[in-house]
């Protein structure tokens, strides 16, 4: 339940936490930003964390965990084999998923990579209500094709009413495993939160009915839970059958329909590491050999086993609403914020982040100039804000070589859980207002350094033309000697 403020224009978003640790960050002036940001070949991955005031690249890993998961992590069993810190895990998964078998791996993407390799094969097809960068990368890597199953009319409407926007669209569902024959399916993934998409929630009926046709016509059912929390928050707020729904109730529910769920515990449980889970004995000895093969020991996944207690701790406290709030809410505030503002802004706001529609910011830049990547090339000069960006420079080239646009171009400012303070957030609305305002100044970008994989990790671009040296002047120009 929300905390209503007595004065109605003090309402804004209460942290259920106390601050007992802090790192000192640093903001450079607009000249450094400008040379920092070009140096980086304007890819903010590229950037160095200690030239950065606002780290919203990610939540990816970089939340902030409990005195109660710092504390666990002293009772660490690093014991290669039989350790005693697997078995904690294993419980705490068991009682907040219900599901037996646990397969520990070092990072959601390692799950990913599993998934590939154990189901994914020319000729093979991946069907996920929305594919993530990362997923898809690797079913293409063993030679399948992915599939998108969203209702584009919902779900690509940059702002709605429409509470879950990352829903399958269940009769193109049927009708597309008919189609490619349930032999052909390589598994059916929802996504808990469609990152690429401005992290839409998926409803708990969709989630179920996804299931039933799955078993129906005899196909995997696999959910990524990364972002579950974040999604069963929605669902308690916008989904009428879930109101009164206890969260743990939510969890064991979707862990008796879906086949297999993984997720990355840099994310679920702000801890880091991942974990693959299932009830099913035949999937868990399908994969337990790729878990020596790629990761390390069946009890340490190659994770460090401090990590592994800090996880379990953390998996029991995503059953607490005032933490599980804590994220979206923040997230929402910063959105409403904007969006009174006029700024375009996805929504509604979904978890993970708050989203800025980029090719809204700049509607007159074509796709190969990559609007997206240029609003977070310029938002780093306008405050020493660090998003990240989810658009165009996100996928990857079709076979031929062309590229493959995106649907929606954005610029994620993820929220880290527990991590900046309100005045923090209200800095970022700031910048980014006076971003808008001064839109006309921001120009695209090329490549110079193009990776044929996972391009937005590590590849470099450059401004076309000069704009990013004017819009350092009107900052100057209009904020005077502040940073």
């Amino acid at each position: 339940m929300a905390v209503k403020f007595y004065q109605s224009e003090n309402q804004v978003p209460l942290e259920m936490h106390k601050v007992r640790m802090i790192q000192k960050l640093s903001l450079l002036p607009v000249e450094e930003r400008l040379k920092k940001i070009q140096e980086a070949g304007n890819n903010t991955f590229l950037l160095q964390n200690k030239d950065v005031y606002l780290d919203m690249l990610t939540d990816s890993g970089v939340n902030c965990m409990s005195d109660n998961q710092f504390a666990a992590s002293f009772q660490a069993d690093d014991s290669y084999a039989g350790s005693a810190t697997f078995l904690r895990v294993q419980k705490a998964i068991k009682d907040v998923f219900g599901t037996p078998y646990v397969l520990p791996v070092h990072q959601g993407r390692a799950a990913e990579n599993i998934l590939a390799e154990a189901f994914c094969a020319p000729g093979k097809v991946a069907l996920m209500n929305f594919h993530f960068t990362t997923t898809k990368a690797h079913a293409t890597r063993c030679g399948a094709t992915v599939e998108e199953l969203v209702n584009p009319e919902i779900a690509l409407v940059p702002q709605s009413n429409e509470p879950f926007k990352g829903n399958y669209d269940l009769n193109n569902l049927r009708q597309r495993i008919d189609e490619i024959g349930k032999d052909n399916v390589a598994y059916v993934r929802v996504e808990a939160g469609t990152n690429l998409i401005g992290g839409q929630p998926v409803s708990l009926e969709n989630m179920l009915a996804v299931c039933d046709i799955c078993h129906e016509k005899q196909v995997l059912s696999v959910l990524d839970a990364s972002l579950l929390q974040d999604n069963i928050y929605f669902m308690k707020i916008r989904e009428p059958r879930c109101k009164y729904m206890e969260v743990a109730d939510i969890y064991r529910l979707l862990a008796d329909r879906f086949d297999l769920i993984y997720f990355s515990a840099r994310k679920l449980s702000f801890s880091k590491g991942g974990i693959m889970t299932t009830k099913n004995e035949k999937i868990y000895k399908d994969l337990m050999s790729f878990i020596p093969l790629y990761e390390g020991f069946l009890t340490y996944g190659g994770i460090d086993v401090r990590t592994m207690e800090s996880m379990a701790v953390g998996l029991y406290e995503s059953l607490d609403m005032e933490y599980i709030s804590q994220g979206p809410q923040f997230i929402e505030y910063l959105a409403k914020e904007l969006d009174a503002y006029g700024v375009p802004v996805i929504l509604p706001p979904g978890g993970l982040g708050c989203h800025l529609n980029a090719g809204a910011f700049v509607p007159n830049m074509p796709h190969n100039q990559y609007p997206a990547a240029a609003v977070g090339a310029a938002l780093y000069i306008a405050g020493g804000i660090r998003g990240m960006e989810r658009g165009t420079v996100s996928e990857q080239r079709e076979p031929d070589g062309t590229e493959r646009y995106a649907e929606l171009e954005l610029q994620r400012l993820a929220v880290p859980r527990r991590v900046f303070t309100l005045s923090q957030l209200k800095y970022c609305a700031d910048r980014v207002k006076w971003l808008w305002d001064n839109r006309e100044l921001i120009g695209g970008l090329e490549w110079t350094e193009e990776p044929e994989v996972l391009r937005f990790f590590f590849g470099r671009m450059k401004q076309i033309g000069h704009w990013q040296e004017a819009l350092a002047e009107k900052f100057r120009k209009d904020f005077g000697d502040s940073l």
